[in-house]
Parts: structure tokens; sequence; C-alpha cells
């Protein structure tokens, strides 16, 4: 693949604030066990050992510390300061867990002392390889790995109301109506990407110049088509319009229509306005004000590329 099909740098992420950092770690939910599962089951099973961790974007460290008991080092990577900062204020009641500023690109080459060849035994990209840069990212993978060690790569697609929401199939259109008119001109690349569930993901065997350590035979690609949780959400159906909200405003494309339009704040936001229909779709359906919930299923997949064996 060349250059120029590339995803473009990731800056919304990057570019987070202490403050934005601690609202992501808030509202962004952790993965449902039966991601993690995938990941462990398929690593162990074909040889991978559990010292060390790895954990790409880690952001606020959510997939490190629910990866954390079962490996002995565990160190997340993420190049925004403010991710940084914040998932270091976060106690990880474990184990320490070593928070670090670089991109999947250096892949801990910047550090001191750098991330050593042949040190991990897993490496972790939870919603965030479709900003990578693939060219670079699998050799320097390569590198750090251990043989049998695995790279594992997972993402959600388009959330939908889970089919017991009162007015589902209005509510669905609504939020598609808006993902459409509002936020796609926000979009970038890696954004479309993952919401087509990384089917275009360049994978090592599929670059401009292929990575022969990985093993293609061994290529793990599991999808969630929505019909069980992707997301950990225990208070599924407790979780009121506020939260919603603050959900929302965690997507990048909607950081992306906020920097567009300072101006429009309050009832003219663009997930208030949403939220403003949505309630409006479940009083219609007999929902008393003041009762609003919307719970949703979304989709996902997890691959696992595996190393080699020396």
């Amino acid at each position: 693949m060349s250059e120029s099909t590339q995803t473009p740098k990731e800056k919304t992420f990057t570019g987070y604030t202490k403050e934005q950092g601690k609202t992501y770690a808030q509202y962004r939910f952790d993965y449902h066990e039966s991601v993690y599962k995938t990941v462990l089951d398929h690593h162990s099973s074909t040889g991978g050992k559990f010292d060390t961790l790895l954990d790409l974007g880690c952001g606020p460290g959510q997939a490190a510390r629910a990866l954390a008991p079962r490996f002995t080092n565990i160190i997340g990577l993420d190049p925004s300061e403010g991710m940084i900062t914040t998932a270091r204020s976060i106690p990880s009641p474990d184990k320490d867990i070593r928070f670090e500023i670089s991109s999947a690109e250096e892949l801990g080459s910047n550090l001191d002392p750098p991330i050593a060849d042949s040190s991990v035994d897993l490496i972790t990209a939870s919603t965030c390889a479709h900003w990578f840069n693939m060219d670079q990212f699998w050799p320097r993978a390569a590198k750090v790995l251990k043989p049998g060690g695995s790279v594992a790569i997972w993402v959600s697609g388009e959330a939908g109301p889970h089919p017991d929401v009162p007015n589902a199939k209005a509510i669905a259109a609504a939020l598609k109506k808006n993902r459409e008119e509002n936020l796609l001109p926000f979009y970038e690349p890696g954004n479309l990407m993952a919401a087509n569930l990384y089917a275009g993901l360049p994978l090592p065997w599929t670059i401009e110049k292929p990575v022969d350590e990985f093993d293609e035979s061994t290529f793990l690609r599991k999808e969630w088509d929505g019909s069980e949780p992707f997301y950990a959400i225990p208070e599924l159906k407790e979780a009121g319009m506020d939260i919603f909200e603050k959900v929302m405003g965690t997507v990048s494309s909607v950081t992306r229509w906020r920097e567009a339009h300072p101006d429009a704040v309050g009832e003219k936001d663009v997930v208030r306005m949403l939220r403003r229909e949505i309630e409006r779709l479940l009083h219609e359906a007999g929902v008393e004000k003041g009762e609003e919930k919307l719970w949703s299923l979304a989709t996902g997949v997890v691959m696992v590329i595996k190393k080699k064996e020396a």
C-alpha cells in the first residue's frame, strides 16, 4: 500500500487537554469481557506468553488496566500528553503501569530507555489503529515482539438503539440522519475505516513492503454483529440522556463539528439537537418526560496477528 493511501495523522485526540482526557476517561465505556477473552484465548492458544503487555493509543488506560492482571509488566503508550496525564492520574490497584508519550510508529523508540527489541508478548490497539501509518507500524511491531508474540487490534462500528428501546426504528433513523447530514462531513478516512470494521486496514502481508515475520496462517478476525455487547455497560438500561450526551461528546467527529461551529452552543449544539429529537421520539412512544433512556448495541471486530516463532 502506497503512502498516499495511508490514513492521515490523527490530530483530534492527540491534541486533547488534561480536562478532555478526564472527560474521555469518564464517559468512554470499557470493552466487554468477551472482547478481552477473544484476544487472550487466541494469544495463549497459539503459544503467546504473558510477561509484557504494550497497549498502543492507550488513552486513559482502560484496556491496559483490564488486561493488567494477566501480565507481569504493562506499558501504555499514547501520542497525547493530555491522555497520558489522565492515565497516570488514575490509580491502578493491581500493579504499576508505565504510561508514556509515544506514537504507534515510534512504538517506544523515543523513550529512555526505549522499548527493547524482542521484549513484548502482546501489543494491543483498541479503537485507534485506523490512525496508524501501518507501513511504519508493522516493521516496528515485528522488532519489539518476541517470537510467537501477538498484535491484537479491535474497534467498534456504528452503534444503534437496542431493539428494546421504545420507538427503536425511528431513533435509529434519527441517528443515521444526524450522522449523514451533520457528522459525516467531519469524518476522516480513519473514521470511515473504523465504521467499516477495518475491512481495509493494511495488514503485514498487504502493505507495500510486506513484513514476513508475521504469520498469516494464524490470523484471527472475529466480528460482533450487534446482537451481543461489545462494550461493558452494566447499567445499560439506566443510562439517561445526560450520559448519552456526554458519551457522544467524546466522538472525534463531534469534537471537530464543535470546533467548526464555536457559536453553536446550548440548544444549537449538534448533540443537543440530536438528544431533543430522540427525546421527542421516546415521548411519541409513551415514555414520560424525565424518564427518557437510551441504550445501544454496537458492532465490532477483533483481529489478532501473530509473529512467527523463531
